[in-house]
Formats: C-alpha cells, structure tokens, sequence
C-alpha cells in the first residue's frame, strides 16, 4: 500500500509548482473541494478551480508544518505563501478512494502562532 502521507506530500509538491499535469492523476473522477470560498464536485470542475488559482499568483510555497496519516485518509497543516510575501495557515483534510487517487480536499484557514 503508497503510504498516503507521501501521496499528500507529492500533491502539495505539484500544487506549489503550480503543475496541473502532475495533480490531474492525482483527483479521482468525483472529487470534492471544499474550502472557506468555494465547493467543487468533479474531476473537471476541479481542475477548473486549481487552474484559476494556479493563474492569480506569480509564486506559491508551502511549508508542511505538521502531518496526520488516519484511516482513508491524511491531515497536513500547512503554512502557504503566495507571491512571495503574503502568509496563510490552512488545514487540508484529504480522502482517498482505494485507488489511492484523492477523493475530496477540505481545506480550512487558520492563523500563525506570530
């Protein structure tokens, strides 16, 4: 069995490098995404999402600060800079289905200890 904290790490990998090729294998056909914002169900619409977000930044990096492995699933907190200067603190919580592809991603904001 792909130990599903490395399946999270190549993910938020992929998605710093703003890589919509390599995340595109990653989503299963009927993954959800939720965050603060917004609610996506399908692979397309999905995509859809990352795209318009990969677009409206010149830059991401993301910092695992913690990570969570648990039953069909895995928890990453996540410190997130954008273009270079502006932070966010976000909890992503993943699903998986048995392929091991993601099957949805909540996301959920937080703050820094700063």
């Amino acid at each position: 069995m792909t130990d599903r904290l490395d399946l999270v790490r190549a993910y938020l990998a992929a998605y710093a490098a703003r890589d919509l090729a390599a995340i595109e294998p990653m989503f299963a056909d009927a993954i959800t995404l939720r965050d603060w914002k917004i609610r996506v169900v399908g692979k397309a619409a999905a995509l859809a999402e990352t795209r318009k977000n990969f677009e409206s930044v010149a830059s991401l990096a993301i910092d695992v600060l913690a990570a969570y492995d648990r039953p069909d699933g895995a928890a990453a907190e996540l410190k997130i800079t954008v273009n270079g200067r502006d932070t966010i603190h976000v909890v992503d919580v993943f699903e998986f289905e048995p392929s091991n592809r993601i099957a949805a991603i909540r996301a959920y904001i937080g703050r820094g200890d700063d």
